[in-house]
């Protein structure tokens, strides 16, 4: 009896076996067929909002990536200008579209999001969005009408505390980029400057040339007909080294005033939470197009030359140029509204 009982034990056991190898089988055929995820690629046109007026460098950096886009993408994108609200408007549209790879935005880095939070609560923040690429910065540029006997940021330091005089400076808007670097250059050199704004750049710019104020500030994309006619100088770069579109003129430290800004940043996002996927399809488009040599003498010819950063890199950019404006606006005194 214990033989047989033993028998039909062997024989269970046997049964068991084979059961659980067929089955670990069938999960291996069944993980064999499933099909990997399939590689995102747009099947309709892709929006891409511009946080800024036509014709302005934002939307002249868009319309250059524009002509050439059809190379590296099979679907055509749609530039959309919304300027409103210092560029929140366009940033506020993306942030709040579908995460599908349809709605992005070119122009990210803007003065909305590295200088605004820090001076008033707006309801956006450049978190709200997930960088693909930087294209290009824009510097901020120390001006002096052709006439003027200054030719250097060292001449303008030497006369204004030589004379005991203040320094006029011709600014595009209170609180803006171009304000933050005429105050903190007037800090450090350890002069009066004192910045008149205005409603734009234009406008500042028109001011300056009409010999109004001693110096100005605008962005070379800005000024580049009257550089190129020779009514304007540059004298002076504010960033940490020269800037590819004028490499020529010394940066401020360069002259002895140990101030840097990082102007206005030219980059791409996309929605909040879009799949890891899209945003490595979109990295890889825009960094074929900063590589095509169409669009890289486009931005050269329009004093916006192409700096391409990959997802990653531009990310830890964006967070480094945020919390410079932050320890500048702190250290000039300016509190948040």
């Amino acid at each position: 009896m214990f033989r047989k009982s033993k028998g039909k034990v062997l024989s269970v056991l046997l049964v068991v076996l084979m059961m659980v190898l067929a089955l670990t089988g069938c999960s291996k055929d069944t993980a064999k067929k499933e099909p990997a995820k399939a590689a995102f690629k747009p099947e309709k046109p892709i929006t891409a909002i511009v946080p800024a007026s036509p014709g302005g460098a934002t939307d002249l950096l868009a319309r250059a990536v524009e002509k050439v886009w059809s190379k590296y993408c099979p679907q055509p994108i749609q530039i959309v200008n919304k300027g409103g609200g210092g560029g929140v408007e366009g940033a506020v549209a993306v942030k709040t579209a579908k995460p599908d790879g349809y709605t992005m935005i070119i122009g990210m880095g803007g003065g909305h999001d590295i200088v605004a939070p820090h001076l008033q609560n707006i309801e956006y923040k450049y978190t709200d969005l997930t960088p693909v690429a930087r294209l290009s910065v824009n510097s901020v540029v120390i001006l002096v009408p052709a006439e003027s006997p200054f030719n250097s940021v060292k001449d303008v330091v030497e006369w204004a505390k030589r004379e005991n005089k203040p320094v006029t400076a011709s600014v595009s808007q209170k609180a803006g980029a171009h304000d933050l670097t005429a105050q903190a250059f007037g800090k450090k050199a350890g002069i009066t400057v004192t910045p008149i704004p205005h409603s734009g750049g234009a406008q500042a710019i028109t001011t300056l040339l009409g010999g109004q104020t001693t110096i100005g500030t605008g962005h070379p994309a800005e000024v580049l007909t009257h550089l190129k006619s020779g009514k304007l100088k540059p004298i002076g770069i504010a960033l940490p080294e020269r800037d590819p579109a004028l490499p020529d003129v010394p940066t401020l430290k360069e002259q002895g005033v140990d101030v840097y800004t990082w102007g206005s940043v030219k980059g791409v996002g996309l929605p909040k939470d879009t799949p890891k996927e899209v945003v490595n399809y979109y990295a890889d488009v825009f960094k074929k197009i900063a590589d095509d040599p169409e669009f890289k003498k486009a931005c050269q010819d329009m004093m916006q030359p192409a700096q391409y950063q990959n997802p990653e890199e531009f990310a830890k950019f964006l967070k480094q140029v945020t919390d410079d404006y932050g320890a500048l606006i702190k250290s000039l005194g300016i509190e948040k509204r």
